[in-house]
């Protein structure tokens, strides 16, 4: 069973910093608020309507964070081309409308992966880490690693949202699709939607590596702070791949 990382979205700390227009709260204080809690990887997604994170947002965390960046993107030329000129350690690309409150589902590789190879491969040659953000579906698994990402990250929002039945069935969804991704030789991280109350089931998972969750621990910062919210889901998915009772 491989160790689990965590890596913090700081995106809404920008959020809130745009709403006024001004220079506070500074994402990149929230970053390293975060490693002082344990994260192992910083979490931007820089839209094409720079909603929140800016590219001044992302040239500094590359240079001051000491764990990684993790760059979600569209996958586009412009994007690439940012992206190849700042190097974050990875890169993870994700589907993007402007309409969206956040992202509602998982990249369609299956289809276009004529288009993704080049830029999966562009990207790559730069040194960096590609992950593509996928729902866990075996087409989709397939075409990830047809185009030779070495990571997927699977889409969790489903499961997020479900209840009753339909919660084990978005589970064992999860779960076959991380154990075949595995299988075809990905790597693999999930996120999306996780909470303190619902991560367990998705951290006892043995294949995943890294989960990205964002929204939860900015909004429990509220409380306790970023470096605090942070510890709190480390150890919950520490608890959880234990197999400890909270």
């Amino acid at each position: 069973m491989h160790p689990l990382r965590l890596g913090v979205n700081i995106d809404h700390v920008a959020t809130i910093r745009q709403v006024r227009g001004v220079d506070y709260p500074d994402p990149v204080e929230a970053a390293l608020a975060a490693e002082r809690g344990g994260a192992t990887g910083i979490t931007v997604h820089l839209r094409e309507d720079r909603r929140h994170i800016q590219e001044h947002d992302v040239r500094r965390l590359v240079g001051i964070v000491a764990s990684k960046v993790n760059l979600e993107m569209a996958a586009s030329d412009a994007m690439v081309d940012f992206a190849c000129a700042v190097r974050p350690a990875d890169v993870c690309l994700v589907p993007e409308k402007r309409e969206e409150l956040t992202t509602e589902g998982g990249l369609a590789v299956a289809g276009r992966e004529r288009l993704l190879e080049p830029i999966v491969g562009r990207l790559t040659d730069a040194g960096i880490v590609v992950s593509l953000f996928i729902e866990p579906h075996t087409n989709e698994i397939a075409a990830a690693a047809s185009v030779g990402a070495k990571f997927v990250e699977l889409h969790t929002g489903s499961y997020a949202n479900a209840a009753g039945s339909d919660l084990a069935r978005e589970l064992a969804t999860i779960r076959d699709g991380a154990t075949l991704a595995a299988a075809r030789g990905l790597r693999v991280n999930a996120g999306h939607g996780l909470t303190l109350e619902n991560v367990a089931p998705i951290a006892a998972l043995p294949e995943i590596e890294e989960l990205n969750i964002g929204h939860s621990i900015v909004a429990r910062s509220i409380f306790v702070g970023i470096e605090e919210a942070t510890r709190e889901m480390l150890e919950a998915c520490r608890q959880a791949r234990t197999g400890e009772r909270r």
